[in-house]
């Protein structure tokens, strides 16, 4: 460790800095700036390099985090890049999206406030890039064995780039004009660039994987010619149905799902052009769910200028310090002020919505109950209605699973109790050949679990495939005990 009091010397943490918010709110540019590079030595240099690194526990990617940080703060930018792709194909998406469950792990953070671990790890690969550092590695051979990705997601993108590098040729299918999935139109740019994202497929294009996307499989190709053109089939698809809300009213104008107005707004920053696009601005903004996307709601209905944004959530405001029912090293539930919840709008908790209300077809407002715990679940408390004015309703309840078209008919692979596709303890489903990796398979989680599933995953195929493998495995798909959901 190059500096064994670092921590004592520095015990500051800080993080990087955001642009002012009057300034980054007028367009959709990523929100932080670059941190200087003799601050962010120092906070690497905070890193304890403890005898049992909780950060790794912490990690589903088992992400070597002290190595990296002290060759951060010993500036050997280009060797912390090595550890960091040791262990993680995509930190630059992780750096940005990931809620960083390796700092609620750090050992540092049972006195002090926590390593800026997840500062450090974009650092790094920002760096890298613009250094040239990162180069394609296209495999020695080919084994002549062939893989269908589909989703390219980042759970299908790590099982493809583990896959390609050892020579299988695979090809990701996406039903959508472009690669990326949720990291092309689910997260706004304003909390990544989308040339993040062409880069580093442009890096997996070199190395030899292909990619189809506008191509429906069940649709445009079915799953059984699917499978008898590849030796292995990965479903990669997420879980990307949503959970719904049905109370009177939930059929009127302006009361949707929030993934369906996040992906309209990505298109158009895209440049794209959506017909009868659903658009904030000048409007009077509900959003039901605290959760990620509904921070990435609030800040896009910030950039389009809306009148007002509100966000619910039914359950009680977290603490903003650890509880003592979730001890260190866990990761815990705390409140959290994004960079969207800084540009403004109201957060009100304990808040039931009762039903939406219109004039016309045309929502106008949703009447909301105070929410009480009567039998162990939360009820509206009588005598607490109130009508919030609501022109544009977005529903951020999150989702139930993947969907089964296709995959159920087709595949005739089993789904588990949670909607799931169902999989064995190396990742395949009921049906031979045929494996699921991410949300798929695991449910809604996190970018870094997805990932992680899918170096797993790629580990599993390869063994099917060859016999056996040299790719790591991180986690299996049972194991649930770092699960952070």
């Amino acid at each position: 460790m190059a500096d064994p009091r670092g921590f004592l010397k520095v015990r500051e943490r800080q993080t990087q800095p955001r642009r002012p918010v009057p300034v980054r709110i007028m367009d959709w540019k990523e929100v932080y700036e670059a941190q200087e590079k003799g601050v962010l030595q120092n906070q690497a240099g905070r890193c304890m390099d403890c005898g049992i690194p909780f950060c790794h526990q912490g990690c589903p990617l088992g992400n070597l985090i002290p190595e990296w940080n002290d060759l951060i703060r010993r500036d050997k930018g280009e060797e912390a890049i090595e550890r960091l792709h040791a262990t993680n194909n995509f930190p630059e998406f992780t750096g940005r999206l990931c809620p960083a469950p390796c700092e609620s792990s750090c050992v540092l953070g049972i006195n002090q406030p926590a390593v800026t671990i997840k500062q450090v790890e974009v650092s790094i690969i920002d760096q890298a890039f613009e250094q040239d550092w990162v180069k394609p590695l296209p495999p020695a051979r080919l084994t002549g064995r062939t893989v269908a990705v589909i989703g390219s997601g980042p759970a299908g993108l790590a099982v493809a780039q583990q896959l390609t590098r050892v020579g299988h040729t695979v090809a990701v299918y996406e039903r959508d004009d472009r690669i990326g999935g949720l990291l092309r139109y689910g997260i706004p740019d304003f909390k990544m660039d989308k040339d993040l994202l062409d880069r580093r497929l442009e890096q997996m294009k070199a190395e030899g994987t292909r990619f189809r996307p506008g191509v429906t499989i069940g649709t445009d190709v079915s799953w059984e010619q699917l499978r008898r053109r590849y030796d292995a089939v990965v479903i990669a698809t997420g879980a990307t149905v949503p959970r719904n809300l049905p109370i009177p009213g939930r059929e009127l104008a302006g009361v949707h799902f929030a993934m369906d107005y996040l992906v309209q707004a990505n298109r158009v920053v895209a440049g794209d052009t959506v017909e009868q696009q659903i658009d904030a601005a000048g409007k009077h903004v509900v959003i039901l769910g605290g959760g990620d996307t509904g921070a990435d709601c609030l800040g896009t209905a910030h950039r389009q200028h809306a009148a007002s944004v509100t966000t619910l959530a039914i359950g009680q405001q977290p603490p903003s310090e650890r509880a003592s029912h979730q001890p260190w090293p866990t990761f815990p539930t705390l409140f959290e002020v994004a960079s969207a919840h800084e540009e403004g709008g109201e957060r009100t908790y304990l808040a039931s919505t009762v039903q939406f209300l219109g004039e016309n077809g045309q929502l106008r407002a949703i009447q909301v109950a105070e929410t009480e715990v009567v039998e162990g679940r939360r009820r509206p408390k009588a005598g607490t209605k109130r009508e919030i004015p609501a022109d544009l309703v977005l529903l951020s309840l999150g989702f139930t699973g993947p969907e089964p078209a296709g995959i159920t008919e087709q595949v005739r692979a089993s789904f588990d109790e949670r909607g799931n596709v169902e999989r064995d303890g190396y990742y395949m489903t009921s049906t031979p050949g045929v494996f699921a990796a991410g949300d798929a398979g695991r449910g809604q989680s996190l970018i870094v679990w997805a990932i992680a599933e899918g170096r797993s995953c790629a580990a599993a195929v390869d063994r099917y495939l060859s016999g056996e493998t040299i790719l790591p495995a991180p986690v299996a798909p049972t194991d649930m005990a770092l699960a952070v959901l």
